[in-house]
């Protein structure tokens, strides 16, 4: 299914869940899941297809973002009448529900008896956000009411903060549901839908960001250039619009914190540099507008906060990233060429990127580079390791890449690595000797701690203690690790 590579684990979790409903297997009948994921990473499309493939009566409502309750109800009331569900008949004539608790017993009634049934709310956070009362309702009905049919209610949100207070101790729907998370698609599972070796199959990745909709416009075979040329030659390709549609779902008010974020993603790392390019007027930012900024961002998960990993605590010395790797090349590539795009000079952009690849890539990379290893860790060589982090000092130099230890702060140092991830340079005798010297600035680490290697292109150095290649970390994410 075209724009679904990958995603059978997702949907044999989602009929999993729906078993258990049709089995009766809990003292309940009914079973709500709280579906979270990155917008864009096709949640919706992931849910239709599974009610498509179930075979049993189903509703799915969509909400609008800033409807007013009254007509969200309205529509919703609309959508359950519309539906495959047995008892729509008893909403014949059925107008001006007054609160979500007569609209949500409405939907119990017409829910079937003995056989199971899908109920799916996309986007929840945004009803709530809407009416806060909602929340509260919901788990009250469902309590009292939902529960008590064999329903599987999927509840869908791409406020991933939110979706993970809905759930958490305090909030009226705690351990009410099962949480399942949707992620872009891996690098291997890139790979797969784009049919590139490993070391393209990563670029693919850092690219569009394992989004279903980008990836599948990516012609199989196809060169990163050629794919960029193509897609900023079209004002409304996926690869140039999915960018302005998340950050207008995200930032509808919030210009400060949107205004940071592009700091951040045009390459600015440090809380002084970031205050200094989102100021004004030769002034920077002050503390008391970028800190409530970064802690919107890092709560939605746009920014990831990286701290230097060694035996002593380094959340003094924190840096600031883009998390997402779409996000990330959008904001350092896209966003300021879009008029040129639009001009139909999206040659002009492409060249840039080109100059800009090399250098935007090497730093780009590592944080996948860190993901990998940390999921092939623990293994025989190294049955210790539990994190896999970086360091650096406040001065920024020298900086090392990889550092692989046994928890935060780390009582002990395993490794220390690199990563050299160019066309064509190998990994070679002076990359050695750099990572050599620049380990022994690492608090916990000393001449006798392992080196590591990490390169595109292969190795030309003797006495790295492993050596990574990109067929080595894409393993990281094959399917039955």
């Amino acid at each position: 299914m075209v724009g679904f590579v990958g995603r059978a684990t997702e949907l044999s979790a989602l009929e999993r869940h729906l078993a258990w409903v049709r089995e009766g297997r809990g003292d309940q009948r009914g079973r709500a899941l709280l579906l979270r994921g990155r917008r864009r990473v096709g949640k919706s499309r992931l849910v239709d297809v599974f009610c498509e493939r179930a075979g049993v009566p189903s509703v799915v409502h969509q909400a609008t973002r800033g409807e007013e309750p009254g007509r969200e109800r309205a529509r919703f009331l609309a959508e359950v009448g519309r539906s495959s569900l047995p008892g729509t008949d008893l909403l014949a004539g059925v107008t001006g529900v007054t609160s979500w608790d007569t609209a949500l017993r409405q939907l119990a009634a017409v829910l079937p008896e003995e056989s199971p049934a899908v109920v799916v709310l996309d986007e929840l956070p945004w009803m709530i956000e809407a009416d806060p009362v909602l929340e509260g309702t919901l788990q009250t009905v469902w309590d009292r009411v939902l529960s008590r049919k064999p329903v599987l209610l999927v509840l869908i949100g791409s406020d991933l903060a939110m979706m993970e207070q809905l759930g958490s101790y305090g909030r009226p729907f705690h351990q009410r549901g099962v949480e399942m998370v949707l992620s872009p698609l891996s690098p291997y599972e890139v790979g797969a839908m784009t049919g590139l070796a490993p070391a393209e199959a990563f670029d693919a990745h850092l690219v569009t960001g394992g989004l279903p909709l980008v990836c599948q416009e990516w012609r199989e075979g196809e060169s990163r250039t050629d794919f960029l040329a193509r897609s900023l030659d079209d004002p409304t390709s996926p690869l140039l619009v999915s960018g302005e549609r998340v950050l207008a779902a995200e930032f509808p008010t919030s210009v400060q914190a949107r205004q940071v974020l592009t700091v951040i993603g045009s390459g600015e790392r440090t809380f002084s540099r970031i205050a200094a390019a989102a100021g004004s007027a030769g002034r920077p930012l002050p503390a008391g507008s970028l800190n409530p900024a970064l802690r919107t961002l890092a709560g939605k998960r746009l920014v990831a906060i990286d701290a230097p990993l060694s035996v002593r605590p380094g959340d003094r010395d924190r840096r600031y990233r883009v998390a997402d790797s779409y996000l990330r090349f959008w904001l350092a590539f896209l966003e300021g060429g879009i008029p040129e795009i639009e001009r139909g000079r999206g040659r002009v952009v492409a060249e840039a990127v080109e100059r800009g690849w090399a250098s935007w890539r090497g730093r780009a990379v590592e944080p996948a580079v860190r993901e990998a290893l940390a999921r092939l860790l623990p293994d025989e060589e190294w049955p210790e390791v539990r994190e896999v982090g970086g360091w650096w000092p406040r001065t920024n130099n020298p900086e090392v890449d990889l550092v692989g230890a046994d928890r935060v702060p780390a009582r002990r140092i395993s490794f220390v690595g690199s990563v050299k991830w160019h066309e064509r340079d190998t990994f070679d005798r002076r990359a050695l000797a750099a990572l050599a010297r620049d380990a022994l600035a690492i608090p916990g680490a000393d001449g006798d701690t392992p080196l590591i290697g990490v390169s595109r292109s292969g190795f030309s150095a003797d006495g790295l203690a492993a050596a990574y290649g990109p067929e080595r970390l894409m393993d990281a994410w094959a399917p039955g690790r």
